[in-house]
């Protein structure tokens, strides 16, 4: 290995001020921007909301402004293979997948750390806000949150294995976004006040039924829209438009209040809906097991979680129930609990692992 770090950078604030930092660090640094998606897949006609060209020239000049080596790598087909048939497959079987987990563990500290090791580089650094620590005593590296709560995105990590721990570098753990920008701002990067990208990369229009349709050719059924008490309201346009919780676009009207979907199922082709109460259940199962503190859970043990990115962590109890398997109760219902999301868990400021949510549990 060189001792070289390749930063993916996207183009974005983030990923500049990472690389800005490790540079000051004194770190051997290449630059790398990930072409991801192409229009076709994305369904237009102009630049995709990811990878697209002004966002290489962004992460090109910012490489040009430290000094550093630019580099473009296509990773089209690992992406479509890792995350987007993957998000296919999962709406298609009444899931709700969370791509940017998946991207993270399968494209950038999965298919660039073998492009690394291909090139003799050390590590792999991005702009997401967390921080890393090794424990001595178990021999673990250990996956923190960001100081700054209101940034923090190891919920989005908590799927990383320890292989690929060892080798990240995450700099921006312990500052602000308003920190990042200045530092960016001071060092006359261009890209300083450049906003956040919000979408899914690959639809950037959020109509991921469309995106489906386009990507699959295939033209979904309808079906039958029903009361969990099994009264039939009305008929929904194909399973893949909908997701536990949805309120919108469902088409019904009843004396029971506002309805939301309380579970797609794929194998009658129904989507089940219920009012705002149905929707909370206190326990899960969840499956792709990832440890991240320990080996395993040999015990029933108390942490918190959370079921979906932007959502206060909740107090639980966790038990591992098989190799890659976990049940979690919690203490009070939770709103929503939705499969195929990620489901991580903390102790403190520490990810003790994530799973892949696969069903709620009757109380």
């Amino acid at each position: 290995m060189t001792g070289k770090t390749a930063v993916a950078m996207s183009g974005g604030v983030d990923s500049s001020a990472a690389a800005l930092l490790l540079q000051r660090e004194g770190r051997d640094l290449v630059g790398v921007t990930l072409k991801l998606v192409d229009n076709t897949l994305a369904g237009l006609n102009g630049e995709s909301a990811c990878c697209a060209l002004d966002d290489v020239e962004d992460a090109r000049a910012a490489a040009f402004r430290l000094g550093i080596r630019h580099y473009v790598f296509n990773f089209t087909r690992r992406f479509q293979e890792g995350v987007v048939a993957p998000f296919v497959r999962a709406y298609e079987a009444g899931r709700t997948p969370n791509p940017c987990a998946d991207c993270n563990r399968r494209v950038k500290f999965g298919a660039l750390l073998q492009r690394a090791d291909e090139l003799g580089w050390d590590k792999v650094a991005t702009g997401h806000y967390a921080r890393l620590d090794f424990d001595t005593g178990s021999g673990r590296w250990l996956l923190k949150k960001a100081v700054h709560l209101d940034k923090d995105q190891s919920y989005v990590l908590a799927l990383l294995a320890q292989e690929q721990l060892s080798r990240a570098l995450f700099p921006l753990g312990a500052l602000s976004k308003e920190e990042v920008r200045s530092i960016a701002r001071e060092a006359g990067l261009a890209n300083a006040r450049k906003k956040d990208s919000q979408d899914i990369c690959f639809v950037p229009d959020r109509d991921y039924g469309s995106f489906i349709r386009r990507y699959t050719g295939k033209d979904y059924p309808r079906g039958p829209l029903v009361y969990e008490d099994g009264t039939l309201l009305g008929w929904h346009r194909g399973i893949v438009d909908y997701t536990v919780g949805q309120r919108r676009g469902l088409g019904v009207s009843s004396g029971l209040g506002r309805l939301y979907v309380k579970a797609v199922i794929p194998e009658n082709n129904t989507v089940l809906l219920s009012v705002n109460d149905g929707l909370f259940a206190r326990a899960l199962e969840a499956e792709e097991l990832n440890l991240i503190a320990c080996d395993r859970l040999d015990a029933p043990v108390r942490l918190t979680a959370k079921i979906r990115y932007r959502m206060a962590e909740q107090p639980c109890i966790a038990e591992q129930i098989g190799e890659k398997a976990l049940r979690i109760t919690f203490d009070s219902p939770q709103r929503a609990i939705t499969p195929g999301q990620t489901v991580a868990l903390y102790d403190g400021d520490a990810v003790v692992g994530g799973a892949v949510i696969a069903r709620t549990l009757p109380d």
